[in-house]
């Protein structure tokens, strides 16, 4: 299998990022960690070794991207208006930079939005802001509302509320999306949305299933059993639901 570390610095974050790409072709994953998570995450969980048989049969190729959520969003120090405005610079970078540098040394090939716990909102948030980009969401244990406290889970900006939040929030701005050639770029796309019955953002997944669907956007919501917010389950869901096609 082959597999790729790559770092630059970043002239959109005025940082060096890392990056690690598994595979020679096929639909280019973008994987967005967990808050705590970095470029290597995917693979120390053993997920890469879970999609072994569609990277090595060229059905998959995975760009597992690095984090700054604890620049951003986890932030606490910031104020809460600038931790949207890094989250907004990672998302330039990922748009400006990594796409570019894909679609320049890689074999064409659809795009997948996929993320676990936070980066799974770093993914839905992607995907529904430039649906243009991808062609499916596959979202694992995530949370669509920051501004709401859920269990240990705390409202990420203090109570702060203004238009950048609204619009980078999809359980906010998807219900009242009515742009035309917003609407009809999401409905090309395919999303996927995985969570445990037991979890602590069950209830945002099921609302999110429901605004898609309200917005005629394709959306399969699968709710295990028990607590799935755990890389066990992850590594369990990513076969199943990452591959777009059986072997």
């Amino acid at each position: 299998m082959n597999r790729e570390h790559h770092a630059w610095f970043s002239p959109t974050l005025q940082r060096t990022m890392d990056l690690l790409v598994f595979g020679h072709a096929g639909e280019k994953v973008l994987i967005f960690p967990t808050r705590d998570g970095r470029f290597h995450e995917y693979e120390d969980l053993r997920i890469v070794e879970a999609l072994r048989p569609w990277i090595e049969a060229g059905a998959l190729q995975l760009i597992c991207l690095d984090n700054i959520a604890h620049e951003s969003l986890y932030c606490f120090w910031c104020r809460p208006q600038d931790r949207f405005l890094r989250y907004l610079a990672y998302e330039r970078y990922v748009l400006d930079e990594v796409l570019p540098w894909l679609r320049a040394n890689y074999s064409a090939g659809d795009c997948v939005a996929h993320g676990l716990s936070m980066g799974a909102f770093f993914a839905a948030n992607f995907a529904l802001r430039h649906p243009d980009q991808v062609r499916r969401l596959v979202a694992f244990s995530g949370r669509y509302d920051l501004t709401r406290a859920v269990e240990h889970f705390s409202d990420l900006l203090d109570g702060y509320y203004d238009d950048t939040v609204y619009f980078n929030t999809p359980l906010h701005f998807l219900p009242n999306l009515e742009q035309a050639d917003l609407l009809a770029s999401m409905r090309k796309i395919r999303v996927t949305l995985a969570i445990g019955r037991d979890d602590p953002f069950l209830e945002q997944n099921i609302e999110l299933h429901n605004a898609l669907l309200s917005k005629a956007v394709s959306s399969d919501l699968l709710i295990w059993d028990g607590r799935a917010h755990q890389g066990g389950a992850w590594r369990r869901m990513a076969p199943l639901y990452v591959p777009s096609t059986a072997l």
